[in-house]
């Protein structure tokens, strides 16, 4: 038995926050025809923190699209590139309103695309269409001018002013939610400094959502066909990672642990505890995974 998990990068070890990966993975795993722009996607778990919070330090930029519209996703795409440009001064978010109909009633949505933008909590400019990146670019300079000074800004906390200028574009990158570029940037600073927290559990997880959404969509129908095909029981334990469906990840390939034996047995429990590495320690799920996993093999 599962149960709700708000985001996947809640329980994620790390300090960084993987929630807008997590979101773009599921939106891509139940959509695999559509493509997912950048930005953290919204939804009504996360509406509060990453749109009414969140825009009380920053402000926030809401795409409400449609993967019926291509237009719209391109739109959110070129936002993306912007927020990645500017590195956190204000924060991209993006609203399925196919999805979450309701977080879209909640805008006023009459076309998509529609585009809000927020600061404390409140509206304060919106247009509809599609715009040029120049235009944009305007809309976007505006909403800093008007904005600044008024809120509290990311880089007012004490926080902020430690970190370093590739720690923040590192960051940036996962905001706008450009995998490859954040991977690559995480990975320049683990090179440098491989004893990185951050760096390092922010490695490990981005290659581990670039993983697990290359999988097909029925990965876990193909691995219940086949349980003792571990490359299908892998796939399959992914996707269920991705659906937070965290426990039965992990019971698939125990079971697969106990039915293997010699190298394969290595190989299987040597992804579950790659998988145990995604979460913090004390998640109750992982320590009942160890120690299922331990009994397994003694």
């Amino acid at each position: 038995m599962t149960r709700p998990r708000p985001s996947i990068a809640g329980s994620l070890a790390g300090a960084v926050d993987l929630s807008a990966l997590k979101q773009r993975a599921s939106q891509s795993s139940a959509s695999p025809g559509s493509e997912q722009p950048g930005g953290v996607e919204i939804t009504e778990a996360n509406f509060e923190a990453e749109v009414l919070v969140r825009s009380s330090q920053v402000p926030v930029v809401v795409v409400l699209w449609s993967p019926r519209s291509d237009a719209s996703a391109q739109l959110a795409n070129t936002l993306a590139e912007l927020a990645s440009a500017d590195a956190g001064k204000w924060s991209l978010t993006t609203v399925n309103v196919d999805a979450v109909p309701r977080v879209a009633q909640m805008f006023g949505v009459q076309a998509v695309p529609t585009v809000v933008a927020l600061a404390a909590g409140q509206p304060i400019s919106s247009f509809q269409g599609v715009q040029p990146a120049d235009q944009l670019r305007g809309w976007i300079d505006s909403l800093l001018n008007a904005t600044a000074g008024k809120l509290s800004g990311a880089a007012d906390s004490e926080e902020a002013e430690q970190v370093d200028p590739e720690v923040a574009q590192a960051r940036a990158h996962l905001d706008a939610g450009d995998f490859d570029a954040a991977l690559k940037a995480y990975q320049t600073i683990l090179d440098a400094r491989p004893n990185h927290a951050e760096a390092k559990g922010a490695v490990r997880q981005i290659a581990f959502l670039q993983r697990a959404t290359a999988h097909r969509p029925d990965a876990v129908a193909v691995a219940d066909a086949a349980p003792d095909d571990i490359e299908a029981a892998f796939a399959a334990a992914d996707v269920e990672i991705l659906q937070q469906q965290v426990t039965a990840a992990f019971d698939r390939l125990i079971a697969l642990v106990k039915r293997t034996a010699g190298d394969d047995r290595t190989k299987v429990r040597t992804r579950l505890i790659e998988l145990f590495e995604l979460f913090d320690p004390a998640d109750p799920e992982v320590i009942a995974g160890r120690r299922n996993l331990a009994n397994a093999l003694y």
